[in-house]
């Protein structure tokens, strides 16, 4: 059962002063990556394909992420009235794909899978609080505080099924943290890129990820504060099996803020927003 429904956010306060156009193309671009996680629904179907119970799981996850797409888009139309969402998914879904006719995880184990869709959820819970933090826009702080609940228990989802098949396949901590760090650098791969590039740019403009990836962001990682990276790497401890607050993750947290900020001055300059 879903924890909240589109409707219920409040529409009619929608305030076009508060639009900040940069962050609109941001929102663009995760719409339609929320909206195609169905795609994801069948790949972990097909993974766990003799878990029904996780299978079940995995589709009640897939429709509460694609009511974060619908309702992303719903607001980004707002924000954007030449803009239309439907059309930019389907530009999106004929653009990028992923494999689906698999029978076991690209990470090796289930337990990695589960393992990189905590990894997911981490970033996707940050990046909209963070967003929910930056915006002054009334409905899209209130949609990010929606959205970045459902990750937060998505989150805690994936984390307990990892430790369920963790129980089975044994896998150590450093293979754990190998898996989670892979994960988090992928980031930047197709997936995003196509995504801003099907939602922000013309039908007839060539495709170039370092582009594209550098618009998605630079746009999105301007809306994270030291806090917000802080819980992060809390998230990864946790589920790579370290100890969350300690001296550990402090020392951890200091390198990735320092990372984290400076790639996001890189990507700014390098699209001419900074």
């Amino acid at each position: 059962m879903k924890h909240w429904q589109i409707d219920q956010l409040p529409w009619d306060s929608f305030d076009p002063s508060k639009v900040d156009p940069e962050l609109v193309k941001a929102v663009k671009a995760a719409s339609v990556v929320e909206r195609n996680s169905v795609d994801y629904a069948v790949y972990l179907n097909n993974v766990f394909h003799d878990d029904p119970d996780f299978q079940q799981a995995a589709d009640h996850w897939a429709v509460e992420e694609i009511q974060h797409g619908d309702a992303l888009g719903r607001w980004a139309m707002l924000a954007d009235p030449q803009w239309d969402y439907q059309d930019a998914f389907q530009r999106y879904r004929d653009f990028y794909k992923i494999q689906l006719d698999v029978d076991q995880s690209i990470r090796g184990s289930r337990t990695g899978e589960l393992i990189a869709r905590c990894m997911v959820e981490t970033g996707t819970s940050s990046f909209y609080t963070a967003l929910a933090d930056a915006t002054d826009e009334p409905v899209l702080k209130a949609l990010c505080k929606q959205i970045a609940a459902d990750e937060f228990r998505h989150f805690k989802l994936f984390y307990d099924h990892m430790h369920r098949y963790l129980k089975r396949e044994k896998i150590s901590t450093l293979q754990r943290a190998r898996i989670a760090l892979g994960r988090v650098t992928e980031s930047e791969d197709d997936e995003l890129a196509s995504a801003y590039h099907t939602t922000n740019e013309p039908a007839d403009m060539p495709y170039d990820h370092n582009r594209c990836i550098a618009n998605y962001m630079a746009r999105a990682m301007k809306t994270y504060q030291p806090k917000h990276l802080k819980r992060v790497t809390g998230m990864i401890f946790k589920t790579i099996g370290l100890t969350p607050h300690s001296k550990l993750q402090d020392l951890a947290f200091y390198i990735a803020e320092k990372l984290f900020f400076s790639r996001q001055k890189k990507f700014a300059r390098m699209v001419g927003l900074g």
